[in-house]
Parts: C-alpha cells; structure tokens; sequence
C-alpha cells in the first residue's frame, strides 16, 4: 500500500517511526536502572547481566562474538567478562575452532543466577503486562529488529554523504 492508499483516519507512517526512535533512548535508560535494582546485592552490573543473558541463550561465544551480537567494542566486553569471570559467574575454555580465542560460557553458578533472575524478571513482565497480547509483542519486536537493521545499515554506511539516496547519488 502507497502513502496515497492509506487510509484517511491512519496515522503518517513518517511520525510515528521518529516517535518509535524518540522512545527507545529513554526506554533503553529505564529498562537499565531497572535491571541494575534487580541486581542489588548480587555483585552483578547491568552489562554483565547482558553478556550473562547471550551466553544463556547463544551458548559459549569468543568474546568478540559476544561485541558482535551484543553491538559493543571488544574491549569493554572483555571487562564485563573479567568481571563475571571473577565473581564465579562465567569461565574461559578452549576453542575447538581457534587456539587464541577461547570460548566463554556460563559457569553452574552462573547459569543459576541468570537463570534465576530470568525467571523472576519474566513473571514480574507477565504481571505487569498482562494486557499485551502474544501478536502485540511480535509486532513490537519485528518493528525494533527492521529499525536496528536499517540503522545499522546506516552506521555502517560511513562513507556515503548524509542524505546521498534523496540526492539520487546513493553509492550502493
């Protein structure tokens, strides 16, 4: 459907797209300071919690497989592991596939803390969101997965000048 085929009492796709971006650094602040009151008391950071959560769901990653799908440098991502590596919670082990990068994974105690937390955390969102709908969610996350795949286009897009596709001179 063109924007002319849209119907009259539907919003401008335009708007609504900025105010989906608009929202998300203020939502991105608050989810944080919300993860970091549930960690009190646990030795465990925001970040740490991030990584902890990848290596539960992906399963034992390099550390620069871990930036990667986690959109951060590899430096401070070998910080938070330190960290977990310390407190007990993950561990380095070989890699089959590379002799120098070694695989990171959760240790027991570290798969029964985040798994613990997960499970807390996923009830307290279920009580609290109980009005969304299971097609509500998937709608939010195909949204957010089609914005951080354009914007990571456009991030990755360093050389091309600002605007260059409205000026019919887009490199690609």
């Amino acid at each position: 459907m063109s924007v002319d085929e849209r119907p009259q009492d539907e919003p401008p796709l335009g708007p609504l797209l900025y105010e989906v971006i608009r929202s998300l650094w203020p939502l991105h602040r608050t989810v944080v300071r919300a993860v970091e009151r549930e960690l009190m008391g646990t030795g465990m950071t925001a970040g740490q919690h991030a990584v902890m959560d990848e290596l539960r769901r992906g399963g034992p990653r390099t550390v620069p497989q871990l930036a990667r799908v986690l959109g951060l440098d590899r430096q401070p991502v070998q910080r938070l592991v330190n960290d977990a590596t310390v407190l007990g919670l993950a561990e380095s082990a070989p890699n089959p596939e590379h002799r120098r990068s070694r695989l990171i994974r959760l240790t027991p105690k570290g798969e029964a803390i985040i798994g613990g937390i997960q499970e807390a955390e996923e009830s307290e969102l279920r009580r609290r969101l109980s009005d969304l709908t299971a097609g509500d969610v998937t709608t939010a996350l195909h949204v957010l997965r089609r914005l951080g795949e354009e914007f990571k286009d456009l991030a990755q897009d360093a050389d091309a000048p600002p605007h260059a596709t409205e000026r019919g001179d887009d490199p690609r």
